[in-house]
């Protein structure tokens, strides 16, 4: 039996993350109605857990410095944000009466550090314009003559609408509800898409069993990782990582994450050494290590001599052979250029966000699906890439309203002649 539909006169918004809310408020803002749904039972899930620890709500480095910071989709990520910046979007949460502050670190907060009262806030906002919200609503698929179907609490219903708004995220914290599951319903209706890959995430590591028991949770920093980038050129940065039972993990390993993922694909291995002084010249480690112990052990040596103790030490013993430890010369090399073997990502499912999904070029300069008239996507559903420290958030801000007001203007156009 054929689906009952579900009639909205003005757009459909599938999807209740921060590039569909803001789809919603940029499609209303051009006087178009619109109706979102979402399959949770609330809006904004994965932008309350991101919170948790503080909303990094965008960050204040200046462009193009900003821009080049997208590994992938540059070109068009930096056209999103001609519409829609990090100022703009600062002065937006403003007018939401929230406050923000640049940290140390150039990343954006607002001033009680909270999620919840801008989501709050904008939901409040939303309604008031008049966007219509729809919970426990699931896309799941087109029906056999090409129109959307929707799961939603009164069975399944075939949604019609002027325009189409896909926000639904990529495929990681898939139990908040971006689970990918969208990706063969669009390739089988000729979207180019690619398959979802985790970023901002973890790599493995093969410790030994008492390392990775004795240091599980301990932080590296700072330290300085070397590496090759996906043009081949050597590149470094200093940060902080976090040992893990199965890796490493942490804000360093995420930003530079693109080119060792790059590199795992194309030879199977990655080039990371860390450099465990970045703030102490070679020499001067050698200087330390050559000078005689007195009987000293090497542990008090490294501690006493350089500060270099806990889990920084254990990297030493956890890799070099006693040889190296024993060799002043080879020792200092290693910690300051100590390889670590990398393994693969962490799964997509355990990653802060994802990269590929719909292929930018399957979109025009509004994000319309050239595939499918009147349909638009924005958010982490497509394939670009982006460090945490509120880049990815900015982003998704800025292709949702490009997104929104593309529809917006398709869905008030008048109908094309038969």
């Amino acid at each position: 039996m054929p689906a009952d539909p579900l009639v909205c006169p003005g757009i459909a918004i599938l999807g209740g993350g921060p590039a569909g809310l803001m789809a919603a408020e940029a499609a209303r803002a051009r006087g178009v109605e619109v109706d979102l749904f979402e399959a949770k039972p609330s809006v904004g899930r994965k932008f309350l857990i991101a919170g948790r620890g503080g909303l990094n709500l965008t960050h204040g480095e200046a462009r193009p410095g900003f821009d080049a910071r997208y590994s992938r989709g540059t070109a068009q990520v930096s056209r999103w944000l001609d519409g829609f910046d990090a100022g703009a979007l600062r002065a937006w949460a403003r007018g939401l009466g929230i406050d923000t502050f640049v940290g140390s670190s150039g990343r954006v907060f607002p001033t009680d550090m909270k999620a919840a009262p801008l989501l709050r806030a904008w939901v409040a906002r939303l309604r008031e314009q008049g966007v219509r919200l729809h919970m426990r609503h699931r896309w799941h698929g087109f029906d056999s003559e090409g129109r959307a179907l929707l799961e939603t609490p009164a069975g399944e219903r075939r949604l019609e609408a002027r325009a189409v708004v896909l926000a639904l995220g990529g495929g990681s914290w898939p139990q908040l509800g971006s689970d990918g599951a969208w990706l063969p319903w669009l390739a089988a209706r000729g979207v180019a898409v690619r398959p979802l890959e985790a970023s901002n995430c973890g790599f493995a590591v093969p410790w030994t069993p008492f390392f990775a028991e004795r240091f599980a949770g301990a932080p590296l920093k700072p330290v300085r990782a070397h590496w090759q980038a996906a043009d081949g050129q050597p590149r470094q940065r200093q940060g902080e990582c976090v040992v893990s039972e199965y890796g490493l993990e942490g804000s360093l390993l995420y930003a530079i994450g693109a080119d060792l993922r790059e590199a795992l694909r194309n030879t199977g291995r990655a080039g990371l050494a860390l450099d465990l002084l970045p703030a102490t010249p070679e020499a001067v480690v050698l200087e330390a290590l050559s000078r005689e112990r007195r009987g000293r052990s090497l542990s008090e040596v490294l501690r006493r001599r350089l500060r270099l103790e806990g889990v920084k030490a254990a990297l030493l013993r956890e890799w070099l052979p006693a040889a190296a430890l024993a060799d002043p010369a080879r020792l200092a090399a290693a910690i300051k250029r100590l390889p670590i073997p990398l393994g693969a990502p962490r799964p997509v499912a355990e990653a802060i966000s994802s990269a590929g999904g719909i292929a930018l070029e399957a979109l025009d300069d509004d994000l319309a699906l050239r595939a499918l008239p009147g349909w638009f996507a924005c958010g982490e559903m497509l394939d670009w890439d982006a460090p945490t420290g509120g880049y990815l958030l900015t982003a998704c801000f800025a292709s949702g309203r490009l997104a929104g007001e593309a529809a917006a203007a398709h869905a008030a156009a008048p109908p094309a002649p038969a």
